[in-house]
């Protein structure tokens, strides 16, 4: 195509496109599929990395404990913790980005900025005397991998018709969700090689990877964690600058006319989510930490947060102001929120556990719990213990997974249906779960419950997956064009909430001695959903039926 061309009504000038309209077939078929597909497999490897960066602290931090760097287990939770609550606040400004800034200009700087992160960690992880705060600002900052979710899944929504959304969002979402997967495998691996050089550390526990354990004394390089997206990051940065599209549509991006100012606004709006993110870690945060020491409630900060991020975002002046204020019509859609309950459940399920089980196997299965004096002690080192970093890819490997598989089956048996069958399979493994761990969390033994707690937890993270794709369509089907790419991005800010909220309650039921009531607590709010969705979807006179 010429830098200037009309083809079926729509009209490519560069890298924008005006007069986009997927749902016409005659378009769709001449040039539509095709540009919205180089898009897609753009979109998806981008979108992969950014999922890479936001969780491999869930695997950062199971070696250096490890290696023996001079920090806490619960210190060490509060870094998964830290960035799950920025890349869920970054994604709040990121659902609304596409509109204001475009698609193609948003998705290159929010790609390009994740070097900074993952270089700044590499860096620091180079020397084990590195203060925690320092490895707390890369975790704040890896969650701009965490936004990414927000604008790309808006993004694609525009390039594709009605009819195949559950397919589109499905395959961008799932195989962007192997971003966990990838890195699970990826970062162990080569952390077992001088990939870059630099010195290496030595094992003073036993570590794993995909292939199996590696035993204490043996040379590491756990810098490379950080270093080795940095391969990816750098290629993808053009791939997206020269191969996707600004949709200039009034209903999509219409001023997205010029590369800084869009790069200035979406700089100024992830800056807005970074510094509530900030201060609602400090509220939250013991003093020996980082944080005011008043630790308050997560329950009372994160809505807290939420709030504040959205007030922040309407003081913006000028354009910005207008163009969200049409943007939030979606907060007086009953759907909206009946959507956000629900996607919770599945996504914030899947993201939260993606980053809680790594260090969870290690806590739960790689001590022995026995009693001292007839108190019960969970310090004893399980030479039996399986190794958390061989086993914890396998249920988010399966969640990505199964996650197109569930928007197509969606698009044939309608979203709602799935979604209520998956609820219900959520609250069965999530219930197996709790009694698995509670068992092993009392036992001198507890490898002898891995295998059955580790089943059911790839049973609950496939439902997620499939629930995932199922809800997405549902949001596409309910909402028309201009309101479902923000309500796609805002369900997905809410839910990716659980990146930071299960490490936490998972983190403060370990210190409790009670882990099982963090699955308790996760079965009764699947509970909730399933009523939801039955009553706005599945009952008799349903506000839409089955979408």
């Amino acid at each position: 195509m010429s830098s200037e061309e009309t083809v079926q009504g729509f009209q490519q000038t560069g890298r924008d496109i005006i007069g986009w309209n997927p749902d016409n077939e005659q378009q769709w078929q001449s040039e539509g599929r095709r540009i919205a597909t180089r898009n897609l497999w753009i979109s998806i490897p981008a979108l992969l990395c950014g999922f890479a960066v936001w969780l491999y602290w869930g695997i950062i931090t199971v070696q250096m404990l490890n290696l023996g760097f001079p920090f806490s287990q619960s210190q060490l939770f509060t870094l998964a913790a830290i960035a799950g609550l920025s890349g869920a606040t970054l994604r709040i400004p990121s659902s609304f980005l596409i509109r204001i800034a475009g698609g193609r200009y948003t998705i290159f700087l929010t790609t390009a900025l994740l070097i900074i992160p993952a270089a700044g960690t590499g860096y620091l992880l180079q020397n084990p005397e590195t203060p925690l705060w320092q490895f707390q600002l890369m975790a704040l900052l890896s969650g701009l991998g965490g936004g990414n979710f927000a604008s790309s899944m808006s993004n694609i929504s525009f390039f594709y018709p009605k009819k195949i959304q559950g397919y589109a969002l499905g395959m961008n979402a799932g195989l962007g969700n192997f971003g966990v997967t990838t890195m699970q495998i990826l970062v162990p691996l080569v952390m077992t090689f001088g990939l870059f050089g630099g010195e290496s550390m030595t094992l003073q526990n036993t570590s794993g990877t995909l292939i199996g354990k590696i035993p204490a004394g043996t040379e590491t390089y756990i810098f490379n964690a950080g270093w080795v997206w940095l391969l990816f990051l750098v290629p993808l940065s053009f791939a997206i600058w020269f191969g996707m599209n600004n949709i200039r549509d009034e209903h999509v991006s219409p001023d997205a006319k010029a590369a800084l100012p869009a790069f200035a606004k979406i700089l100024g709006m992830l800056a807005i989510g970074l510094l509530t993110a900030a201060f609602g870690l400090w509220l939250m945060l013991p003093a020996a930490t980082g944080g005011a020491g008043t630790e308050l409630n997560k329950w009372i900060v994160l809505p807290l947060v939420i709030v504040l991020t959205l007030l922040l975002l309407r003081l913006i002046p000028g354009k910005i102001q207008a163009n969200l204020k049409r943007q939030f019509q979606i907060f007086s859609n009953k759907h909206t929120w009946a959507m956000t309950i629900i996607y919770t459940m599945t996504f914030g399920s899947f993201i939260g556990f993606s980053a809680a089980l790594p260090l969870a196997i290690k806590v739960v299965f790689g001590y022995q719990h026995i009693l001292v004096d007839g108190v019960m002690t969970h310090s004893t080192v399980n030479p039996n213990g399986p190794s958390a970093l061989t086993y914890a890819w396998m249920g988010p490997f399966i969640g990505a997974l199964i996650r197109p598989l569930g928007g197509a089956l969606a698009d044939r048996m309608g979203g709602a249906k799935v979604t209520q069958i998956i609820s219900v399979v959520m609250v069965l493994s999530a219930l197996g779960v709790a009694y698995f761990m509670q068992a092993a969390y009392a036992s001198a033994t507890p490898e002898d419950y891995f295998y059955p707690f580790l089943i059911l937890f790839i049973i609950l993270f496939a439902a997620t997956g499939i629930g995932n794709g199922s809800t997405f369509r549902t949001i596409a089907m309910v909402f028309n064009k201009e309101q479902a790419g923000p309500v796609l991005g805002w369900t997905s800010a809410v839910a990716a909430y659980g990146a930071f909220i299960i490490p936490q309650v998972f983190g403060e039921q370990i210190k409790a001695t009670t882990p099982e009531y963090a699955l308790y607590g996760f079965a009764i709010f699947y509970t909730v959903c399933i009523l939801i969705n039955w009553w706005f979807y599945l009952r008799r006179n349903a506000y839409v039926k089955n979408p």
